[in-house]
């Protein structure tokens, strides 16, 4: 398969996983978390199907496009494993929603990200809160939810907060 025909896989399968979680999301109370701001398209895409969700955006620089841009208040600079940590204050609830887009593509890279991200994601949570991520994660008071027909094994994981820890 091509690398272009992986990326439309990708970002369609993204998409239709973003909206499927949609209503589910709505149901719980609290914020929405985007890790990883990348070019933008992703969290401008979250601001359009939760416009009454607040959403905050983690990446260790902002070199997106500026229609798809957070504002002061939504966006937390630096390195993800610092401000998540610490971002309790700022952000105030727990979160109903975390989309994690912040994979290497390098496997070795990749386990050390899920290492110390797994404790961070249970702390930032809401019990009910979802996430959405290509990393596959390991959340023992999580439960993993099956994903819509069409998206390929392996691709994206969803995960549910069943309980605190």
């Amino acid at each position: 398969m091509s690398r272009l025909d992986s990326f439309i896989r990708r970002m369609t399968s993204q998409k239709i996983l973003l909206e499927y979680l949609v209503d589910k999301v709505n149901e719980v109370e609290g914020p929405v978390l985007e890790l990883g701001l990348g070019n933008g398209r992703t969290y401008d895409h979250l601001r359009e199907i939760y416009p009454n969700k607040e959403i905050f955006v983690f990446d260790f620089a902002m070199n997106c496009h500026p229609s798809c841009a957070p504002d002061a208040e939504h966006m937390i600079l630096g390195d993800i494993r610092d401000t998540l940590a610490f971002c309790g204050p700022r952000v105030g609830a727990r979160a109903a929603f975390a989309h994690i887009d912040i994979g290497s593509a390098d496997p070795t890279n990749d386990l050390a990200i899920v290492n110390w991200l797994g404790p961070l994601v249970n702390e930032r949570m809401a019990v009910g809160g979802y996430v959405l991520t290509a990393l596959e994660l390991k959340l023992a008071n999580f439960e993993t939810l099956e994903k819509p027909e069409g998206i390929h094994q392996g691709r994206y994981h969803i995960y549910r907060k069943a309980a605190e820890a």
